[in-house]
């Protein structure tokens, strides 16, 4: 994967991703130099504060317009205050116009990013390089959870800068409580991920689990990253919530939703399957379907 390709579900087609500072991603996760100085002070979390910090500043408002010129934004789908952008940050998580991601039958993506989908959590060794097995006792921090889902299937979303940053429930049911884990502050692009998994279990995340009865209990992890200053919960804990309805965004930075699934309890679409045995990516936007239960 060091040309970052992966496969647009809407036109089949494959396109390659803009990864902002590339060369310096791959110097970091890519020598030893490079993983010393990661080691030293990219995933400090003193780093993501004060990049958040700036990006939660006025002055930070003028890096908008040249973003969005650079990635050739449509800036149509989304809403923009009367007086617009408060800084980079009131951007990056800006909300969109509800009809440009009509919600899909079955479970649906929780949001716009590059996914992936496992039919078991043992599949991953296949896709990413050898001796980068994902520990999910470590990604969940309790063995006993973990062993409910040890069997089961997983969907990962990677978020990249320039996407949509507000996620949304994937299927209507009783949410729990928000569980957070403390960690670090790790970049999740793509280049960061290929070259160790284990980058989930170490990052700043929390998680939660929405019961549902064709489904099961799917647990819903938000994953932090570099320069991601915040994970923003918007819904309430403990309250029945519904497919579609906003759970909550990311401020700066590229971030990644994880979805795991207890056995046999999920059928994941055809194209996403496939794609991932071929060690693609699909991209697709929230909402848009991505499997339905096997107890249908």
């Amino acid at each position: 994967m060091n040309d970052i390709t992966y496969i647009n579900r809407e036109t089949g087609k494959k396109e390659q991703e803009a990864v902002p500072a590339g060369k310096t991603m791959r110097f970091i996760y890519g020598s030893v130099l490079g993983k010393l100085s990661l080691w030293l002070f990219f995933k400090r979390k003193f780093v993501s504060a004060i990049g958040g910090w700036y990006m939660n500043s006025a002055t930070s408002k003028k890096k908008i317009a040249p973003f969005i010129e650079e990635y050739n934004m449509d800036m149509t789908q989304f809403i923009e205050p009367k007086n617009g952008f408060k800084h980079f940050n009131d951007f990056f998580y800006r909300k969109i116009k509800p009809e440009k991601r009509p919600i899909g039958n079955g479970i649906v993506s929780p949001a716009d990013g590059r996914v992936l989908a496992f039919n078991t959590i043992h599949d991953t060794q296949d896709f990413f390089i050898k001796g980068t097995a994902f520990n999910l006792s470590s990604f969940l921090n309790d063995e006993t959870l973990a062993a409910k889902y040890n069997n089961g299937s997983m969907f990962i979303v990677r978020l990249a800068p320039v996407d949509y940053h507000r996620y949304h429930f994937p299927i209507t049911g009783i949410v729990s409580k928000n569980h957070k884990i403390n960690g670090a502050y790790y970049s999740v692009s793509p280049i960061a991920l290929n070259k160790s998994l284990k980058i989930f279990c170490e990052n700043k995340r929390e998680f939660s689990i929405i019961t549902n009865e064709q489904f099961g209990n799917v647990l819903f992890m938000d994953v932090g990253a570099t320069m991601t200053g915040s994970i923003i919960q918007t819904h309430e804990e403990n309250s029945l919530v519904y497919k579609g309805n906003e759970k909550g965004y990311f401020a700066f930075g590229g971030s990644t939703i994880v979805l795991l699934f207890e056995q046999n309890t999920i059928k994941f679409s055809q194209d996403i399957v496939t794609n991932t045995k071929n060690g693609f990516e699909t991209l697709l936007k929230m909402g848009e379907t991505i499997g339905t239960s096997q107890n249908e």
